[in-house]
């Protein structure tokens, strides 16, 4: 199915609150800036793009242990890696009048405000860092932050790891967790918000072998968008320039997508070097070297980093996905005069596996019909309808992705099947009501 130049962000974003993936946070009150809620379908599709991560990532590698670290730490962390000094900061200009703040580099006019024309001060210094305060008393002694990012988790957690699992070098610790960054300019929906979700795994390696895992990791991060789904035309390596590089990192390519937008950085694969262990070694006092019992070295392991965005994985795989189909896709009137929005999303990553769509909603279709739902609500995520049309009803399960659609019909009670609709074929086929569980465990994988 050909997508059309209407994929505009401003149909799909209201394509995504009408359906029940995205909302405006705060909306009753005017929205709160840069951030937004999972609706019911929402959460669904993140947490199924964070189990297919984490599978990928952890279950299917030997040498890879998952974390959980928590959201707050010891400054002491966020002044080690350098996140409370310049090098984690944007410069900005505030308007005198209405006290906004904009990133220089963004604005045309650079002394006037865009929102009220007033006039705009010099660029300074903005950290990131979200600042929050810890205990009963608000003083210099209780200040602490949101965590800019989950790596650090990682490194604090290095040796506890290492000691617990019996790892040895290479060996990587993956985690999924929530940042906090007070953007400058946040914006493109869910792209960039000021509170996100990463997807980021930490590979420990003897320097010596970098090169080769780092080659590899790479080559992984980027068949794992392919193997979803995502169009391979739309993705591309971006190898960073020195000057873009941060100043830890020694090598760096971004995964980038083409977005309605523009293209912009869906990953990040870095080469952090020893940095992030030697350094907190170095703050913390505590010896982070590996002892290699097998050459007798003693060294701090380089570190390939993988990060991802949970909210901005989902929002790619929502917008390849999303299609505009005219002239209606099933034999209807009311679809043969309007568009219609097709979401060929990976099964694995669909909100919704199955619907079950009674052809009438008398009591002798309707009841057998739900004993089929709570049968399969078991073992996938799967909704009823029995409002409408058979054809409008195909419409909103094609719109929100669902890969199949049961019906059971009147010649269900006497042949005791159900016929099964596939999205993107839309081919259908009978089958009989006792073999349904066996046969989407064949269509749906595990």
């Amino acid at each position: 199915m050909a997508k059309t130049k209407e994929n505009s962000m401003e149909k799909f974003v209201s394509f995504c609150k009408r359906r029940g993936f995205i909302f405006q946070s705060s909306e009753i009150y005017g929205g709160f800036s840069s951030c937004y809620d999972y609706g019911p379908l929402g959460v669904e599709l993140k947490n199924n793009v964070k189990r297919a991560w984490w599978r990928a990532m952890v279950q299917e590698n030997r040498d890879i242990v998952g974390l959980d670290a928590s959201i707050l730490m010891s400054p002491k962390v966020w002044q080690a890696s350098g996140h409370l000094t310049e090098g984690f900061a944007d410069p900005m200009v505030e308007c005198k009048k209405c006290h906004k703040r904009f990133r220089p580099d963004h604005l045309e006019d650079k002394k006037r405000c865009p929102e009220c024309g007033g006039e705009l001060t010099g660029a300074r210094q903005f950290n990131l860092m979200m600042k929050t305060s810890v205990g009963p008393v608000e003083d210099t002694a209780s200040e602490a932050y949101l965590r800019a990012e989950t790596c650090q988790g990682i490194y604090m957690n290095f040796e506890n790891v290492r000691d617990s699992m019996r790892l040895k070098i290479p060996f990587g610790i993956a985690q999924i967790g929530k940042a906090f960054r007070n953007e400058i300019t946040p914006g493109n929906f869910t792209f960039r918000m000021r509170e996100f979700e990463q997807m980021e795994m930490q590979y420990f390696t003897n320097p010596k072998e970098k090169a080769r895992h780092f080659k590899k990791l790479k080559e992984a991060r980027l068949k794992w968008y392919l193997d979803l789904g995502i169009e391979k035309k739309k993705l591309k390596f971006h190898e960073q320039t020195p000057d873009e590089l941060a100043h830890y990192s020694k090598a760096a390519f971004d995964i980038e997508y083409e977005f309605p937008f523009g293209v912009d950085e869906l990953e990040g694969i870095h080469d952090r070097g020893d940095w992030d262990l030697s350094n907190h070694s170095e703050h913390s006092k505590q010896d982070l070297r590996y002892f290699d019992d097998q050459t007798k070295e003693k060294y701090f392991p380089h570190v390939i980093e993988t990060s991802a965005g949970a909210d901005r994985a989902a929002l790619t795989f929502l917008l390849d996905a999303f299609s505009v189909v005219h002239g209606g896709r099933t034999k209807t009137t009311e679809s043969a005069k309007e568009e219609e929005f097709v979401l060929k999303i990976d099964k694995r990553l669909a909100p919704i596996k199955v619907a079950i769509l009674p052809l009438s909603k008398k009591p002798e279709l309707a009841k057998p019909a739900q004993e089929i739902f709570d049968e399969l609500k078991q073992e996938w995520q799967i909704q009823y309808d029995e409002t409408g049309s058979i054809g409008r009803r195909y419409r909103r399960q094609d719109e929100i992705g669902t890969p199949y659609c049961v019906t059971f019909d009147f010649d269900s009670p006497k042949d005791k099947a159900v016929t099964v609709r596939d999205r993107d074929t839309m081919e259908q086929e009978r089958v009989k009501i006792d073999e349904l569980k066996i046969y989407f465990r064949e269509k749906l994988g595990d």
